[in-house]
């Protein structure tokens, strides 16, 4: 208890003197806007020649199942320039020698250094973070000509859409977490039973599971039209060599025929044999398998889009599968199988949390 009271007072004495640091000078607003949406500054002529390479980058369609694209591109006059400062996602888009009034503003914008890197081709993106709003993301794209832009903008499609991925995630995430409506009880009894942690918001319930099964099942708003399930299973005394891309289906399939079943025990959910793709990520600083595709019931009554990571953790010798399911035949998708994206992403080992604030957490099971 003297611990949380002494970091209660260190926290009011650095938020006292943020606010005075603040209010001697204008803070920016938070950026608004849709998650999806990318507005994109280009000349008229010169973005109907960037447009095509820039929906295959950024409106790749996922299934959920319904057919829905990652992002949304809407172009804006650069006269109009103004009127999209305050937008989450901006994309200012030009080659130098186009000569337009967007070329201009990107070359001004550019110190003598960085025009240098652009006139050799050593970078083509600038990313500005917070340029006029907070939380916001202004991907600066040009090259020296028109044909070496959309070459870069195609050979470097992963790294661009990860940059408008990881900063959605994180806004996601700020507005998912609550510690008002954090079940902290929760996540003390998996840190206690198990060695690791995963934020645990209040309408999850924990569903009861057989001692032994290494499996925990997090189900939200169960048996209605918008469901979560969140799941963490691990394998004890393992090798990162079981990391193989060709048995995570069978892993998961074996998993959910075993714990994913209808009441009446005469079906149970396994993957579905569209839409599976594979991706070699890193996931909190470890090297992952994230699978995302669709899940239906084995007698194909219902189904839904699942996002799945595997990966090996060295300091507790287990191999870890994360796994988000969503539920919801009248809602777009696109936004909840992301917040269960993030909220996998939450996940922590005994080893990687901060012993003051494990001390705190373990107190709450007092």
């Amino acid at each position: 208890m003297k611990t949380k009271i002494l970091k209660f007072v260190k926290y009011l004495v650095a938020f006292s003197l943020i606010c005075f640091l603040f209010s001697c000078g204008i803070s920016k607003k938070d950026a608004i806007g849709e998650e999806n949406e990318i507005y994109v500054v280009a000349d008229s002529i010169e973005y109907s020649l960037f447009e095509e390479n820039l929906q295959t980058v950024f409106e790749k369609i996922i299934y959920t199942p319904q057919p829905e694209p990652l992002f949304k591109l809407i172009r804006v006059n650069f006269l109009n320039l103004e009127s999209i400062k305050n937008k989450k996602n901006v994309i200012i888009i030009s080659a130098l020698s186009s000569q337009n009034k967007v070329s201009n503003y990107i070359e001004n914008s550019l110190d003598t250094t960085v025009k240098s890197l652009v006139l050799t081709n050593t970078e083509y993106v600038f990313n500005k973070y917070d340029l006029w709003a907070n939380n916001q993301l202004v991907l600066f794209l040009t090259s020296t000509t028109i044909e070496q832009l959309n070459s870069n903008i195609l050979d470097n499609k992963n790294d661009l859409l990860y940059f408008f991925q990881n900063i959605s995630n994180k806004r996601m995430y700020q507005n998912i977490y609550n510690s008002t409506y954090e079940r902290t009880e929760v996540e003390a009894q998996l840190l206690k039973e198990f060695g690791w942690i995963i934020y645990v918001q209040a309408d999850f319930v924990r569903v009861n599971n057989k001692l032994g099964d290494n499996f925990v099942w997090l189900r939200r708003s169960p048996d209605t039209e918008m469901e979560r399930w969140i799941f963490v299973y691990w394998i004890d005394d393992a090798s990162p060599n079981m990391l193989n891309p060709d048995s995570i289906i069978t892993l998961r399939n074996q998993i959910t025929e075993k714990h994913y079943r209808t009441k009446d025990d005469q079906t149970f959910v396994e993957v579905a044999e569209d839409y599976r793709t594979f991706s070699e990520v890193n996931f909190n600083e470890r090297y992952a398998i994230m699978t995302q595709g669709l899940w239906r019931m084995q007698d194909k009554s219902m189904g839904g889009p699942f996002v799945n990571y595997i990966f090996y953790d060295e300091n507790s010798k287990r191999i870890y599968m994360l796994d988000g399911s969503i539920f919801a035949p009248n809602y777009s998708k696109r936004s909840l199988i992301q917040q269960v994206d993030v909220t996998l992403q939450s996940f922590r080992t005994e080893a990687e949390l901060d012993p003051e604030w494990k001390e705190d957490l373990l107190d709450e099971l007092d």
